[in-house]
């Protein structure tokens, strides 16, 4: 199965900008659609979002959208989170998984093979 590896989060003001990777192990990463999603304290975890296997399409929760920017490099085996504008209610723990086939692209039931995550912090 393949790993994944989390990095790029950290404490930023709010407005500011952070742009979080995701290093998968193996070329297998080439074959999944992949997602990323958050969970902050004492919160339900919140899908953030989606990008299809060639990176030709993306979908986005409605608290993101037209401030993050999902993004793939198949070759290099990376996913990437451009986030801009930040708000303190981005702070969480982010992580990117694996989208299964066959699940809707914001349906935890598919997502797989997380990491350990990496914390977002924005201050107001």
């Amino acid at each position: 199965q393949v790993q994944l590896v989390e990095s790029g989060g950290g404490l930023v003001q709010a407005g500011g900008s952070l742009r979080l990777s995701c290093a998968a192990s193996d070329r297998t990463f080439g074959s999944y659609a992949m997602v990323w999603f958050r969970q902050a304290p004492g919160k339900e975890r919140e899908f953030v979002a989606h990008i299809t296997i060639p990176g030709d399409s993306t979908e986005y929760a409605n608290s993101v959208k037209g401030r993050f920017t999902i993004s793939r490099d198949n070759d290099k085996k990376m996913l990437y989170l451009q986030m801009n504008s930040l708000k303190p209610e981005d702070t969480a723990v982010y992580y990117c998984a694996v989208r299964e086939v066959g699940f809707y692209y914001s349906d935890f039931a598919g997502f797989r093979y997380w990491g350990q995550g990496t914390q977002v912090t924005v201050s107001s």
